[in-house]
């Protein structure tokens, strides 16, 4: 390890840059992959989508809501009650 990072040290500058880039990929890469993993994991447990479904339902109610209102605006025969 210590020859990798004298071998390194004695590089250009763009030269460890490059390295350094390909290494973030590659440490992204294989987070991101691990990520999708576990999350499909965690999606395929019914506990876990029975919750997802009442997490998401206010938020059903207010895709309602603004579907609603924009019809409202669209639909010139309904009047406003105040």
């Amino acid at each position: 390890m210590r020859k990798i990072i004298h071998n390194l040290r004695r590089q250009p500058e763009e030269v460890r840059r490059h390295i350094l880039h390909l290494f973030i990929l590659i440490v992204t890469i294989i987070m991101v992959t691990l990520w999708i993993f576990s999350l499909g994991k965690n999606l395929a447990n019914p506990d876990i989508q029975v919750k997802i479904k009442q997490d998401l339902k206010p938020f059903s109610i207010l895709k309602d809501n603004i579907v609603d209102g924009y019809k409202s605006t669209i639909d010139p025969n309904t009047s406003v009650v105040q």
